[in-house]
Order: C-alpha cells, then sequence, then structure tokens
C-alpha cells in the first residue's frame, strides 16, 4: 500500500463517458476506457505525468464482483505492475 499511495492516496474513478483518472505511485494520469461486454473487464490506454515526465500506457481491470477488480498497469517501454482496487461505500 505504501508504494501506491507514495505521492498522494491511490485511487482510480470512471466517469460515465468511458473516460477516467487515476493517481498510482508517483503517477497522476488520465484514461480513455472501454468496457468489455464478454466479461466484466475494462480495458483502458492512459497518459500521465510523474516528476514532470510525461508518461504513457495501458491497462486492465477485471471485477469478480462489481465492487472489487484485480488490475494490471503497463508503462509503455517501462514497467508494469498489478493491483487490487475496491469500490468506496
Amino acid at each position: 500500500m505504501e508504494m501506491v499511495d507514495l505521492v498522494q492516496p491511490g485511487y482510480f474513478e470512471f466517469t460515465e463517458d468511458g473516460m477516467g483518472e487515476f493517481a498510482f505511485c508517483a503517477i497522476k494520469g488520465w484514461m480513455d476506457v472501454r468496457a468489455s461486454h464478454r466479461t466484466p473487464m475494462l480495458e483502458f490506454s492512459w497518459q500521465g505525468v510523474s516528476e514532470g515526465d510525461e508518461l504513457y500506457g495501458r491497462g486492465k481491470i477485471e471485477f469478480p464482483t462489481p465492487d472489487y477488480g484485480e488490475g494490471q498497469f503497463f508503462i509503455h517501454c517501462g514497467d508494469e505492475s498489478w493491483f487490487k482496487i475496491e469500490r468506496e461505500s
């Protein structure tokens, strides 16, 4: 959890128009989100900044339940990471 909340509390926020934003480790970013109609999953491309550097990537989140997701986060030509999210009540 310390790494996810490195600069600010980590979060993913999705909007009904297929966009979203997130804070993850030292990255603040914005997403273009696509929902799968076959499985409970979201895929997204993203752009963001980390310590003044622009970053880009992609990711996906699978939802075993409507309130819990397990995802993978990729930085273009860089690192990747697994994460878990839960809906706030």
